[in-house]
């Protein structure tokens, strides 16, 4: 008797995992950028802090709506495949078959041994052998809209927690360095958290994040000094 084999690999993590780790680094980023910029031009404690938590409510909703008109684009297009797929199949069924056969033949298989698995398949579901092997559709990589617009709204929030809660903590004349440096740690950390949990090089990951994002906050509160001098 053969003994299953049970796996879990990390690609089943990758929907509400880009979108958390995206709505995470854009609410420390821009959050940290846009208080930087308010800081650098406006001295005052509230006015930053004012910012930070426009910034932080406008972010989350902006992020979550992105999430879901994006998302639900993907999932409108998989539906739509599904569909017509579906009518190809009872409309076409050999030529269907043909192309199924085809696209086995292509990945190595002989032509007999592509029929067979072809069919097989197919008598036991064919629009799910159809969608995965044609349309590259699978279920742990379908689109699900509402889960990343929930996912990137929470992470953006928490994202963005730390550098206000840097402004409510820190003296007004050590404000900037504070939010950067927290931010830039928590950055650090987001990266290697994410590469973790995908199975990605940590110092790699951690690397690009942290370079990205000073450089953001570095721009931002370069020009915030620029207009805040001139105003």
């Amino acid at each position: 008797m053969v003994r299953p084999h049970v796996e879990s690999h990390l690609i089943a993590r990758i929907g509400w995992l880009r979108a958390a780790i995206l709505g995470a680094n854009d609410g420390i980023v821009s959050t940290a950028s846009l208080i930087m910029g308010v800081a650098s031009a406006s001295p005052g404690t509230s006015e930053v802090l004012v910012a930070g938590v426009a910034g932080l409510v406008a972010g989350a909703m902006s992020m979550a709506a992105g999430e879901y008109v994006s998302v639900s684009s993907q999932a409108d297009t998989e539906k739509a495949d599904l569909a017509r797929e579906r009518v190809e199949l009872q409309t076409q069924p050999e030529a269907e078959l043909d192309e199924l056969t085809r696209i086995y033949v292509e990945r190595g298989l002989t032509h007999d041994v592509a029929r067979q698995v072809a069919i097989q398949l197919s008598a036991n579901n064919v629009l799910e052998a159809h969608a995965r092997d044609e349309l590259g559709i699978v279920e742990h990589l379908e689109a699900r809209p509402i889960q990343a617009a929930l996912t990137s709204a929470a992470t953006f929030a928490v994202g963005a927690a730390l550098p206000l809660l840097m402004v409510i903590l820190s003296p007004a004349r050590t404000l900037i360095y504070s939010v950067a440096i927290a931010s830039l740690i928590s950055l650090a950390l987001l990266g290697a958290i994410g590469a973790r949990a995908g199975g990605a090089s940590v110092l790699k990951a951690s690397a690009r994040v942290t370079f990205w994002g000073a450089f953001a906050m570095a721009l931002t509160a370069g020009i915030g000094a620029i207009v805040g001098t001139a105003v």
